[in-house]
């Protein structure tokens, strides 16, 4: 198609604001049970006009009528400018993808996001690699790469990425004025490869470098579990992340748990980044019943559409929810629904924060903009987007689940004082050994700590704590995290089911 260049700016504006071929479909996701319609339902039809559908004459015909708009009329006018005045050859094609980055920058929205035709090439190709990475849902938060959660059994949770922690550098490049899918395809990468994370984890001054095998990342979503508590049989259903096989993984293990004369229920959303609407939206049709909406979802207008589950009734067992601060957007609607609307007990620490709706609009020439639609709100219309959901019932780990990995170039000895000793001294004291403090001073008590500690691990009882100490203080550590005796928050969701 050959438009003149003065078109160019409009078009690539019309494109954004009309969508090309297929751009809404998806949300249908928000369909009604009843059948009625919503805004949000229309912007999904299949046979709705667009764009990308017109014919060449139809489509400069728009742009000509679009013409008239003062605003669009000055991006044309700055697009012409540039290219034919600027002191350099200008690329027809940078000036036009830089105009769409630059409006979605001005939404401040880091979930608005552009991807160029071959940054969605390379992402497509990494996606279709049989699932090998490290592992973890990132996010842009105050211009920063943040990890939302790392995903249950990756690559990322064994070697202690943390929720919250902003990536900085990926193998000693920085990533910062990358948008998100720049940074991701940088940390993708082949089963076997190392890569180098330098993150800034908060409470912690110094940055830190994680050195990440990538693998296959997990694909299962649900896992069952079954305590006894009382002498009564309590299942536990874990989601990792909601994904299109989710619903009916979780539907075939709640029945068989109630074939198996379950007595009560956790579901466990813990480091969930969340996932498909539609998911969490079958799921929470098995507990909550038709006289409260599961969900509400919010246009640019302020007009809301609420959804419903057929249910009559509540499940006859009781049932709680974990979550934490990696209980991200889907997770978070579970959590509001079960609440707000099912009356059950939230019991962990506040949740991520996410409370909007993005849908991925093809541009029609291969490139890609995931655009902010909507605001999901609880049933009873809160919105927590950036504020996150409060537990009923607030229980943290021990200190020692929070605590980073040890980093040693100079031994750590008596009279030192940091942050690094900190760490350890939060580690000695969750294995058992009593570093006499906590604030980062190595006393003496410290140091017969540290000693104990090598002597029972076989090591040089030297007082002083060098990388083969430090690495052995983290992998008992771990083994701790990893003992189900430990999980406070687990013990507190088994205690208040039946209280």
């Amino acid at each position: 198609m050959n438009i003149k260049p003065r078109f160019i700016a409009l078009l690539m504006a019309l494109a954004v604001l009309l969508g090309a071929g297929g751009s809404y479909i998806g949300i249908e996701y928000f369909a009604n049970d009843d059948g009625d319609q919503s805004q949000s339902e229309k912007l999904a039809s299949k046979d709705a006009e667009n764009f990308g559908s017109l014919s060449e004459e139809e489509q400069k015909k728009v742009i000509e009528d679009m013409a008239a708009n003062g605003d669009l009329e000055k991006v044309a006018q700055a697009y012409s400018v540039i290219k034919e005045n600027y002191v350099k050859e200008v690329d027809q094609k940078q000036l036009v993808e830089g105009a769409i980055q630059g409006m979605l920058d001005t939404l401040e929205d880091p979930y608005s996001v552009y991807m160029d035709q071959e940054t969605m090439k390379q992402f497509n190709q990494s996606i279709e690699s049989s699932f090998e990475g490290i592992g973890a849902e990132v996010s842009m938060v105050n211009d920063k790469v943040t990890i939302v959660a790392p995903i249950k059994g990756s690559p990322a949770e064994k070697a202690g990425l943390k929720p919250n922690d902003q990536i900085l550098k990926v193998n000693g490049d920085s990533v910062e004025g990358l948008d998100l899918y720049e940074a991701v395809l940088k940390i993708r990468g082949e089963k076997g490869t190392e890569v180098t994370l330098e993150v800034d984890r908060p409470g912690v001054s110094d940055p830190l470098n994680i050195d990440i095998v990538r693998d296959d990342i997990p694909l299962e979503t649900v896992y069952t579990d079954t305590k006894e508590v009382d002498g009564k049989k309590v299942g536990v259903i874990e989601i990792t992340s909601f994904s299109e096989k989710t619903s009916d993984e979780f539907h075939k293990a709640l029945q068989k748990l109630e074939g198996d004369g379950m007595e009560g229920l956790v579901i466990d959303v813990r480091g969930n980044p969340g996932g498909l609407f539609t998911d969490v939206q079958e799921i929470l049709k098995e507990f909550i019943p038709d006289d409260k909406p599961i969900v509400q979802v919010e246009d640019r207008k302020g007009e809301k559409s609420r959804y419903f589950s057929n249910r009559k009734e509540k499940k006859d067992y009781p049932i709680t929810v974990l979550m934490d601060e990696g209980s991200a957007s889907a997770s978070e609607i579970l959590a509001g629904a079960m609440n707000e609307a099912g009356g059950y007990d939230l019991v962990g620490t506040k949740s991520f924060g996410k409370g909007t709706v993005q849908q991925a609009i093809p541009m029609g020439d291969g490139s890609t903009i995931k655009l902010t639609l909507f605001k999901w709100l609880t049933p009873e219309g809160n919105w927590i987007h950036e504020k996150g959901i409060e537990p009923t019932v607030k229980v943290k780990q021990p200190e020692y689940f929070y605590t980073n990995p040890v980093e040693i170039k100079e031994p750590l000895k008596q009279n030192d004082n940091n942050e690094k000793i900190k760490n350890i001294q939060e580690m000695l004291e969750g294995l058992g050994y009593d570093p006499g403090r906590t604030d980062g001073y190595y006393s003496e008590e410290t140091k017969s700590a540290v000693e104990a500690f090598q002597s029972d691990e076989g090591l040089k009882a030297t007082g002083q704590v060098d990388e083969k100490t430090g690495g052995k203080l983290e992998e008992k550590v771990v083994e701790e995290v990893r003992n189900e005796e430990n999980d406070r928050q687990m013990q507190k969701a088994l205690e208040v089911l039946f209280k």
